[in-house]
């Protein structure tokens, strides 16, 4: 049996104040819809609004975690099947901001002409998008930074885009795990250039860490509710 997890977010613990995660829940709350599934570069909506973007190991909980932090349970829809987000995913947040989710990595039954595929589309998204403010690169907190990590990182160096550990079901181990597995998380990324020195511990389906997150990327796209 895991640790309880705390009911709801305590902002004396945090960096952030409670009238920021306040002002986060609000502009989290407003209407997000799906915009469109993007299978070429040349079918990129226009560079017009901040974007943010979630990257991560196929069945890391990219879906669950958009959800999450928007409140609905089926705006990405989430699979079974590893490896069904082959697309550049967007959503819409009221016209404030978009949230993207590119396609997953690390799947065990794709060819790896369709892997070179999707990763490419992914690395040249990474490349040229003027209005993205950073990647949100999910772990799984009972696993770590594994060596199939090891490539999403180089590409997000080489990218020079600014990215974030977010570390995806963390209710599944234990308080003291959840400590010790940050920790390691953050030494692991310490040396990249392009990582961001903060990681931030997340349960969707439990709600840690969600307001957290909702108020960093207010933090770093700018958008106000």
């Amino acid at each position: 049996m895991t640790d309880a997890l705390p009911p709801s977010f305590d902002a004396s613990e945090s960096d952030y104040s409670e009238e920021e995660v306040e002002a986060a829940r609000v502009l989290f709350a407003r209407q997000a819809t799906f915009v469109m599934g993007a299978a070429k570069i040349e079918q990129l909506p226009a560079p017009d609004l901040p974007e943010i973007a979630f990257a991560g190991r196929s069945n890391v909980g990219k879906s669950s975690l958009i959800n999450g932090l928007v409140g609905m349970h089926k705006l990405a829809r989430a699979s079974n099947e590893p490896g069904r987000t082959r697309e550049v995913n967007f959503f819409d947040l009221d016209g404030k901001m978009r949230l993207v989710d590119l396609p997953g990595y690390g799947w065990a039954k794709a060819s790896k002409t369709t892997v070179r595929k999707f990763q490419d589309l992914g690395r040249d998204y990474l490349r040229g998008r003027v209005t993205l403010k950073r990647v949100y690169l999910l772990i799984d907190a009972r696993h770590g930074l594994k060596s199939v990590d090891a490539e999403a990182l180089d590409a997000l160096d080489k990218a020079a885009v600014s990215y974030q550990i977010v570390l995806t079901k963390a209710d599944k181990i234990k308080a003291h795990e959840r400590d010790t597995v940050q920790a390691a998380t953050l030494k692991g990324v310490s040396k990249r250039p392009a990582a961001f020195p903060a990681v931030i511990v997340t349960s969707a389906e439990k709600g840690l860490g969600m307001a957290e997150l909702r108020a960093e990327i207010m933090r770093t796209t700018g958008v106000e509710p």
